[in-house]
C-alpha cells in the first residue's frame, strides 16, 4: 500500500508541475503545432535532456532498478514506416484533443470533464490495437 501512496504523491506533484508550467494548456499545444511559440518545445527539450543526463548518470554510478538489475534502455527494431504511421496517428490525436496521454488525466483532475470522452476514445483505441496487433506490420 505504501508504494501506491508514493506513486500517488509523485503523480500529483507531476500533475501540479505540468499545470503550473502550462504544459497541459490547449492554447500552448496549439501554439506549438503552429510553430508560434518555443514554450512547449523548451519543456519537451528539457525533459529529453534531463532523461539523457539521468540515464548517463545511472549508467556511470551503476544504479539498479527495483528488481536489482542495471537500468538500461532496450534496443528496438528499426522500422521507418511504423514510426511514421504511429507518430502521425499520435500527433493527429494530440492535435485534435489538445492532450497527449499523461495530461488527459491531469486535465480531468483539473475539472475538464470532456476529457472523459478523450480517455474513453484512447482506451478504445488501445483495446482495438490489442485486438489487431498480430495482423499489423511491425
Amino acid at each position: 500500500m505504501g508504494k501506491y501512496i508514493k506513486f500517488f504523491i509523485v503523480g500529483s506533484v507531476f500533475g501540479i508541475v505540468l499545470v503550473k508550467s502550462e504544459a497541459v494548456s490547449w492554447y500552448r499545444i496549439f501554439e506549438m503545432f503552429k510553430f508560434q511559440s518555443f514554450h512547449m518545445y523548451g519543456i519537451i527539450g528539457s525533459a529529453i535532456a534531463t532523461g539523457v543526463l539521468l540515464l548517463a548518470f545511472s549508467k556511470m554510478k551503476k544504479i539498479k532498478n527495483i528488481e536489482g538489475g542495471l537500468l538500461k534502455v532496450s534496443l528496438k527494431e528499426r522500422g521507418f514506416t511504423r514510426y511514421i504511421i504511429g507518430g502521425t496517428i499520435f500527433g493527429l490525436g494530440w492535435a485534435l484533443c489538445g492532450a497527449c496521454p499523461g495530461p488527459m488525466y491531469i486535465l480531468l483532475g483539473t475539472g475538464v470533464w470532456p476529457m472523459l470522452i478523450v480517455i474513453a476514445a484512447a482506451l478504445l483505441g488501445t483495446y482495438t490495437y490489442g485486438l489487431l496487433k498480430d495482423k499489423l506490420p511491425h
